[in-house]
C-alpha cells in the first residue's frame, strides 16, 4: 500500500469514527447526559488515564520503527505489553476508591472500576494494530477504529436511552476496548501471548522508559485541567471543560489525526535510505497547518452558535471555553510528529527533558489560572501553546533540519489562509445576526463561504500544501475512474 493510498485509509477511518462520536455526543447531550454526568465520567477517565495509557510502553513504536522485527522480538514486545498492562489496570482498580473519597463523590467508584476493567483488553490489540502499521495496512487500521467506535456508540446509546447517565458512558469506553481487540486479533489472523518469552528485552524496554515519560507528560498535560476544575469547581464545570475541549480535539483528529501514524513508517524508510527529513517535514507541517489552522479559527468564531445549535442551551457557558481551546490547539498542531521522530532519531534525552519542562510549565498555569474561574483555566491553554511552540521549535528545526525562511514561508501562508477562511463568518456576524442569535442556515452559510475562500486562497496564496492536495485528489480520482470502468 502506497503511502497517500495508506492516508486516504487513515483519513476515511476517522472521518466515519469522528462522524460516529459526533452523532452519539450529540444525542447524549442533548437527551440523557446533563454537564454532572459527563463531568463525573471525564473525572475518572482522565485519573485512571493517567495510569492505563502507559499500557503501550511503547510498544507501538518499537514494532513499528525495528528494522529487524524477527518473531523472537515481536513476542517478547508482546510478553512486556502484556505484563505491563495488566499489573497497570489492576493498579487503576485499586485506585478507584481512594479516588471517589479524594473527590468526595460516590458514584466515581463504579465508574472508575469499569473504566479500569476495559484496559485489561488493550495489549490483546497493542501488538496486532501495530504489525498492521508497519505494513502500512491501513485497510485494517481503519475496520479497527470504526469498529471499536460502533462498539462503543451503541452501548452508550442504548444504555443512555435506559437512564444509565454517566455509567453509560464508562460500559460505551469498555465495549470500545473489546472490539478492538476483536477486531484486531482477526485483521492478523489471530496472535496469542503464550507461550510469553523475554529474550533480550531490553530494546522493547528502552523504547518503554522513553515513552512512559513521554505519554505520561502528555496525558498529565491534557488531563490535569478536568482533574483541577473537577477538585475545585466541581463535576458540572468539568462536564463545560470536557465539552469543549473534546470537540477541538475531535477536530483536529478528524482531519488530520489519523496521518500521523502513516507518516512514521516512511519517515523510517526515509532515514534508512539516507535522505534528508527536513523538505518532506515542512510538507507535512505545511499540510496540517494550511488544513486544521482555518478549520480551528472556524470552530473558534463559531463556537456560541454551533454550541448553542448542537448540544442545547444548557451546554452555553462551553462556548466561551470552546474559542479559547480551539485558538490554543492550533499551536499544537502546527508541529506535527514531535515525539515520534525524537524516538525515531535517536534524540531521546532532550526529547524526555522537554517534556518534563512542558509539564512544569502546564502545572504552574494551571496553579495560577484555577483562581479565576473556567475562562481563565482556557486563556491558560491559549499561553501554554505559545510557550510549547517556544520549547520545541528550535529542537525541531535542529533534529530534522529546515531553513528558517522555508520555516516561516509555511507558517506565514497557512496564517493568511486562515484569515482568508474565517472572513466570511465575520461578515456576516457584521451584516446579519450575531453570535448569539446566528441559526443552522448562517452557520452553514458562513462555513461554505469559508471552505470556498479558503480553496481559492490556497491556489492563490501558491501554499506548498496545494500541491499535495491536488495529488490525492488525483489519487483519488484515478481510483474512481478505475473501479467504473471495472464495474
Amino acid at each position: 500500500m502506497t503511502i497517500r493510498s495508506a492516508a486516504s485509509w487513515a483519513m476515511g477511518a476517522q472521518y466515519a469514527s469522528f462522524a460516529l462520536q459526533f452523532a452519539t455526543s450529540l444525542v447524549l447531550a442533548r437527551y440523557f447526559i446533563s454537564p454532572e454526568q459527563l463531568g463525573l465520567f471525564s473525572i475518572s477517565f482522565a485519573a485512571i488515564g493517567l495510569l492505563a495509557t502507559l499500557q503501550d510502553f511503547g510498544v507501538n513504536r518499537y514494532v513499528c520503527g525495528e528494522s529487524d522485527l524477527t518473531p523472537e522480538k515481536l513476542q517478547t514486545s508482546y510478553t512486556v505489553s502484556l505484563a505491563i498492562s495488566w499489573a497497570l489496570a489492576l493498579i487503576c482498580v485499586l485506585a478507584a476508591w481512594p479516588l471517589a473519597t479524594y473527590y468526595g463523590q460516590p458514584k466515581i467508584l463504579p465508574l472508575t472500576l469499569v473504566i479500569a476493567a476495559s484496559y485489561f483488553l488493550v495489549p490483546f490489540a497493542i501488538v496486532p494494530q501495530a504489525l498492521r502499521q508497519r505494513e502500512l495496512d491501513f485497510r485494517s487500521s481503519a475496520m479497527i477504529t470504526v469498529g471499536a467506535t460502533m462498539a462503543n456508540t451503541g452501548v452508550s446509546v442504548a444504555l443512555g436511552w435506559c437512564e444509565w447517565g454517566s455509567m453509560a458512558l464508562a460500559c460505551g469506553a469498555l465495549a470500545q476496548q473489546a472490539a478492538r481487540a476483536l477486531i484486531a486479533q482477526w485483521r492478523v489472523g489471530g496472535l496469542s501471548p503464550w507461550p510469553p518469552r523475554l529474550e533480550k528485552p531490553g530494546r522493547v524496554l528502552s523504547f518503554g522508559g522513553t515513552n512512559t515519560v513521554l505519554v505520561t507528560c502528555a496525558n498529565v498535560a491534557a488531563s490535569a485541567p478536568e482533574l483541577m476544575i473537577g477538585r475545585l469547581l466541581g463535576p458540572a464545570s468539568a462536564g463545560l471543560y470536557t465539552r469543549a475541549t473534546g470537540l477541538a480535539i475531535q477536530t483536529r483528529i478528524l482531519l488530520v489525526g489519523a496521518v500521523g501514524g502513516v507518516f512514521l513508517p516512511a519517515f523510517r524508510k526515509i532515514r534508512e535510505e539516507g535522505k534528508p527529513l527536513g523538505p518532506p517535514y515542512l510538507r507535512i507541517a505545511a499540510i496540517f497547518s494550511a488544513i486544521m489552522w482555518p478549520a480551528l479559527a472556524g470552530l473558534a468564531v463559531l463556537s456560541e452558535p454551533v454550541i448553542h445549535l448542537l448540544y442545547g442551551a444548557r451546554w452555553l457557558d462551553s462556548a466561551s471555553l470552546l474559542l479559547r481551546l480551539s485558538v490554543a490547539q492550533m499551536f499544537f498542531v502546527s508541529m506535527p510528529m514531535i515525539a515520534d521522530l525524537g524516538v525515531l532519531l535517536d534524540r531521546k534525552r532532550e526529547l524526555v527533558v522537554r517534556n518534563i519542562l512542558d509539564v512544569v510549565v502546564v502545572i504552574a498555569l494551571l496553579a495560577l489560572s484555577a483562581p479565576f474561574g473556567l475562562n481563565a483555566i482556557a486563556t491558560s491553554r491559549i499561553v501554554h501553546g505559545v510557550l510549547w511552540s517556544a520549547n520545541f521549535l528550535f529542537f525541531l528545526r535542529r533534529m530534522v533540519g529546515f531553513s528558517w525562511g522555508e520555516w516561516f514561508a509555511v507558517q506565514l501562508r497557512s496564517l493568511a489562509l486562515t484569515l482568508l477562511a474565517i472572513a466570511p463568518t465575520l461578515a456576516l456576524y457584521h451584516f446579519a445576526d450575531g453570535p448569539r442569535e446566528a441559526g443552522a442556515a448562517q452557520i452553514l452559510a458562513s462555513a461554505g463561504a469559508g471552505a470556498v475562500v479558503w480553496a481559492i486562497g490556497l491556489w492563490a496564496l501558491r501554499h506548498p500544501a496545494f500541491e499535495e492536495l491536488e495529488r490525492v485528489a488525483a489519487m483519488l480520482r484515478a481510483r474512481v475512474s478505475r473501479r467504473r470502468k471495472g464495474a
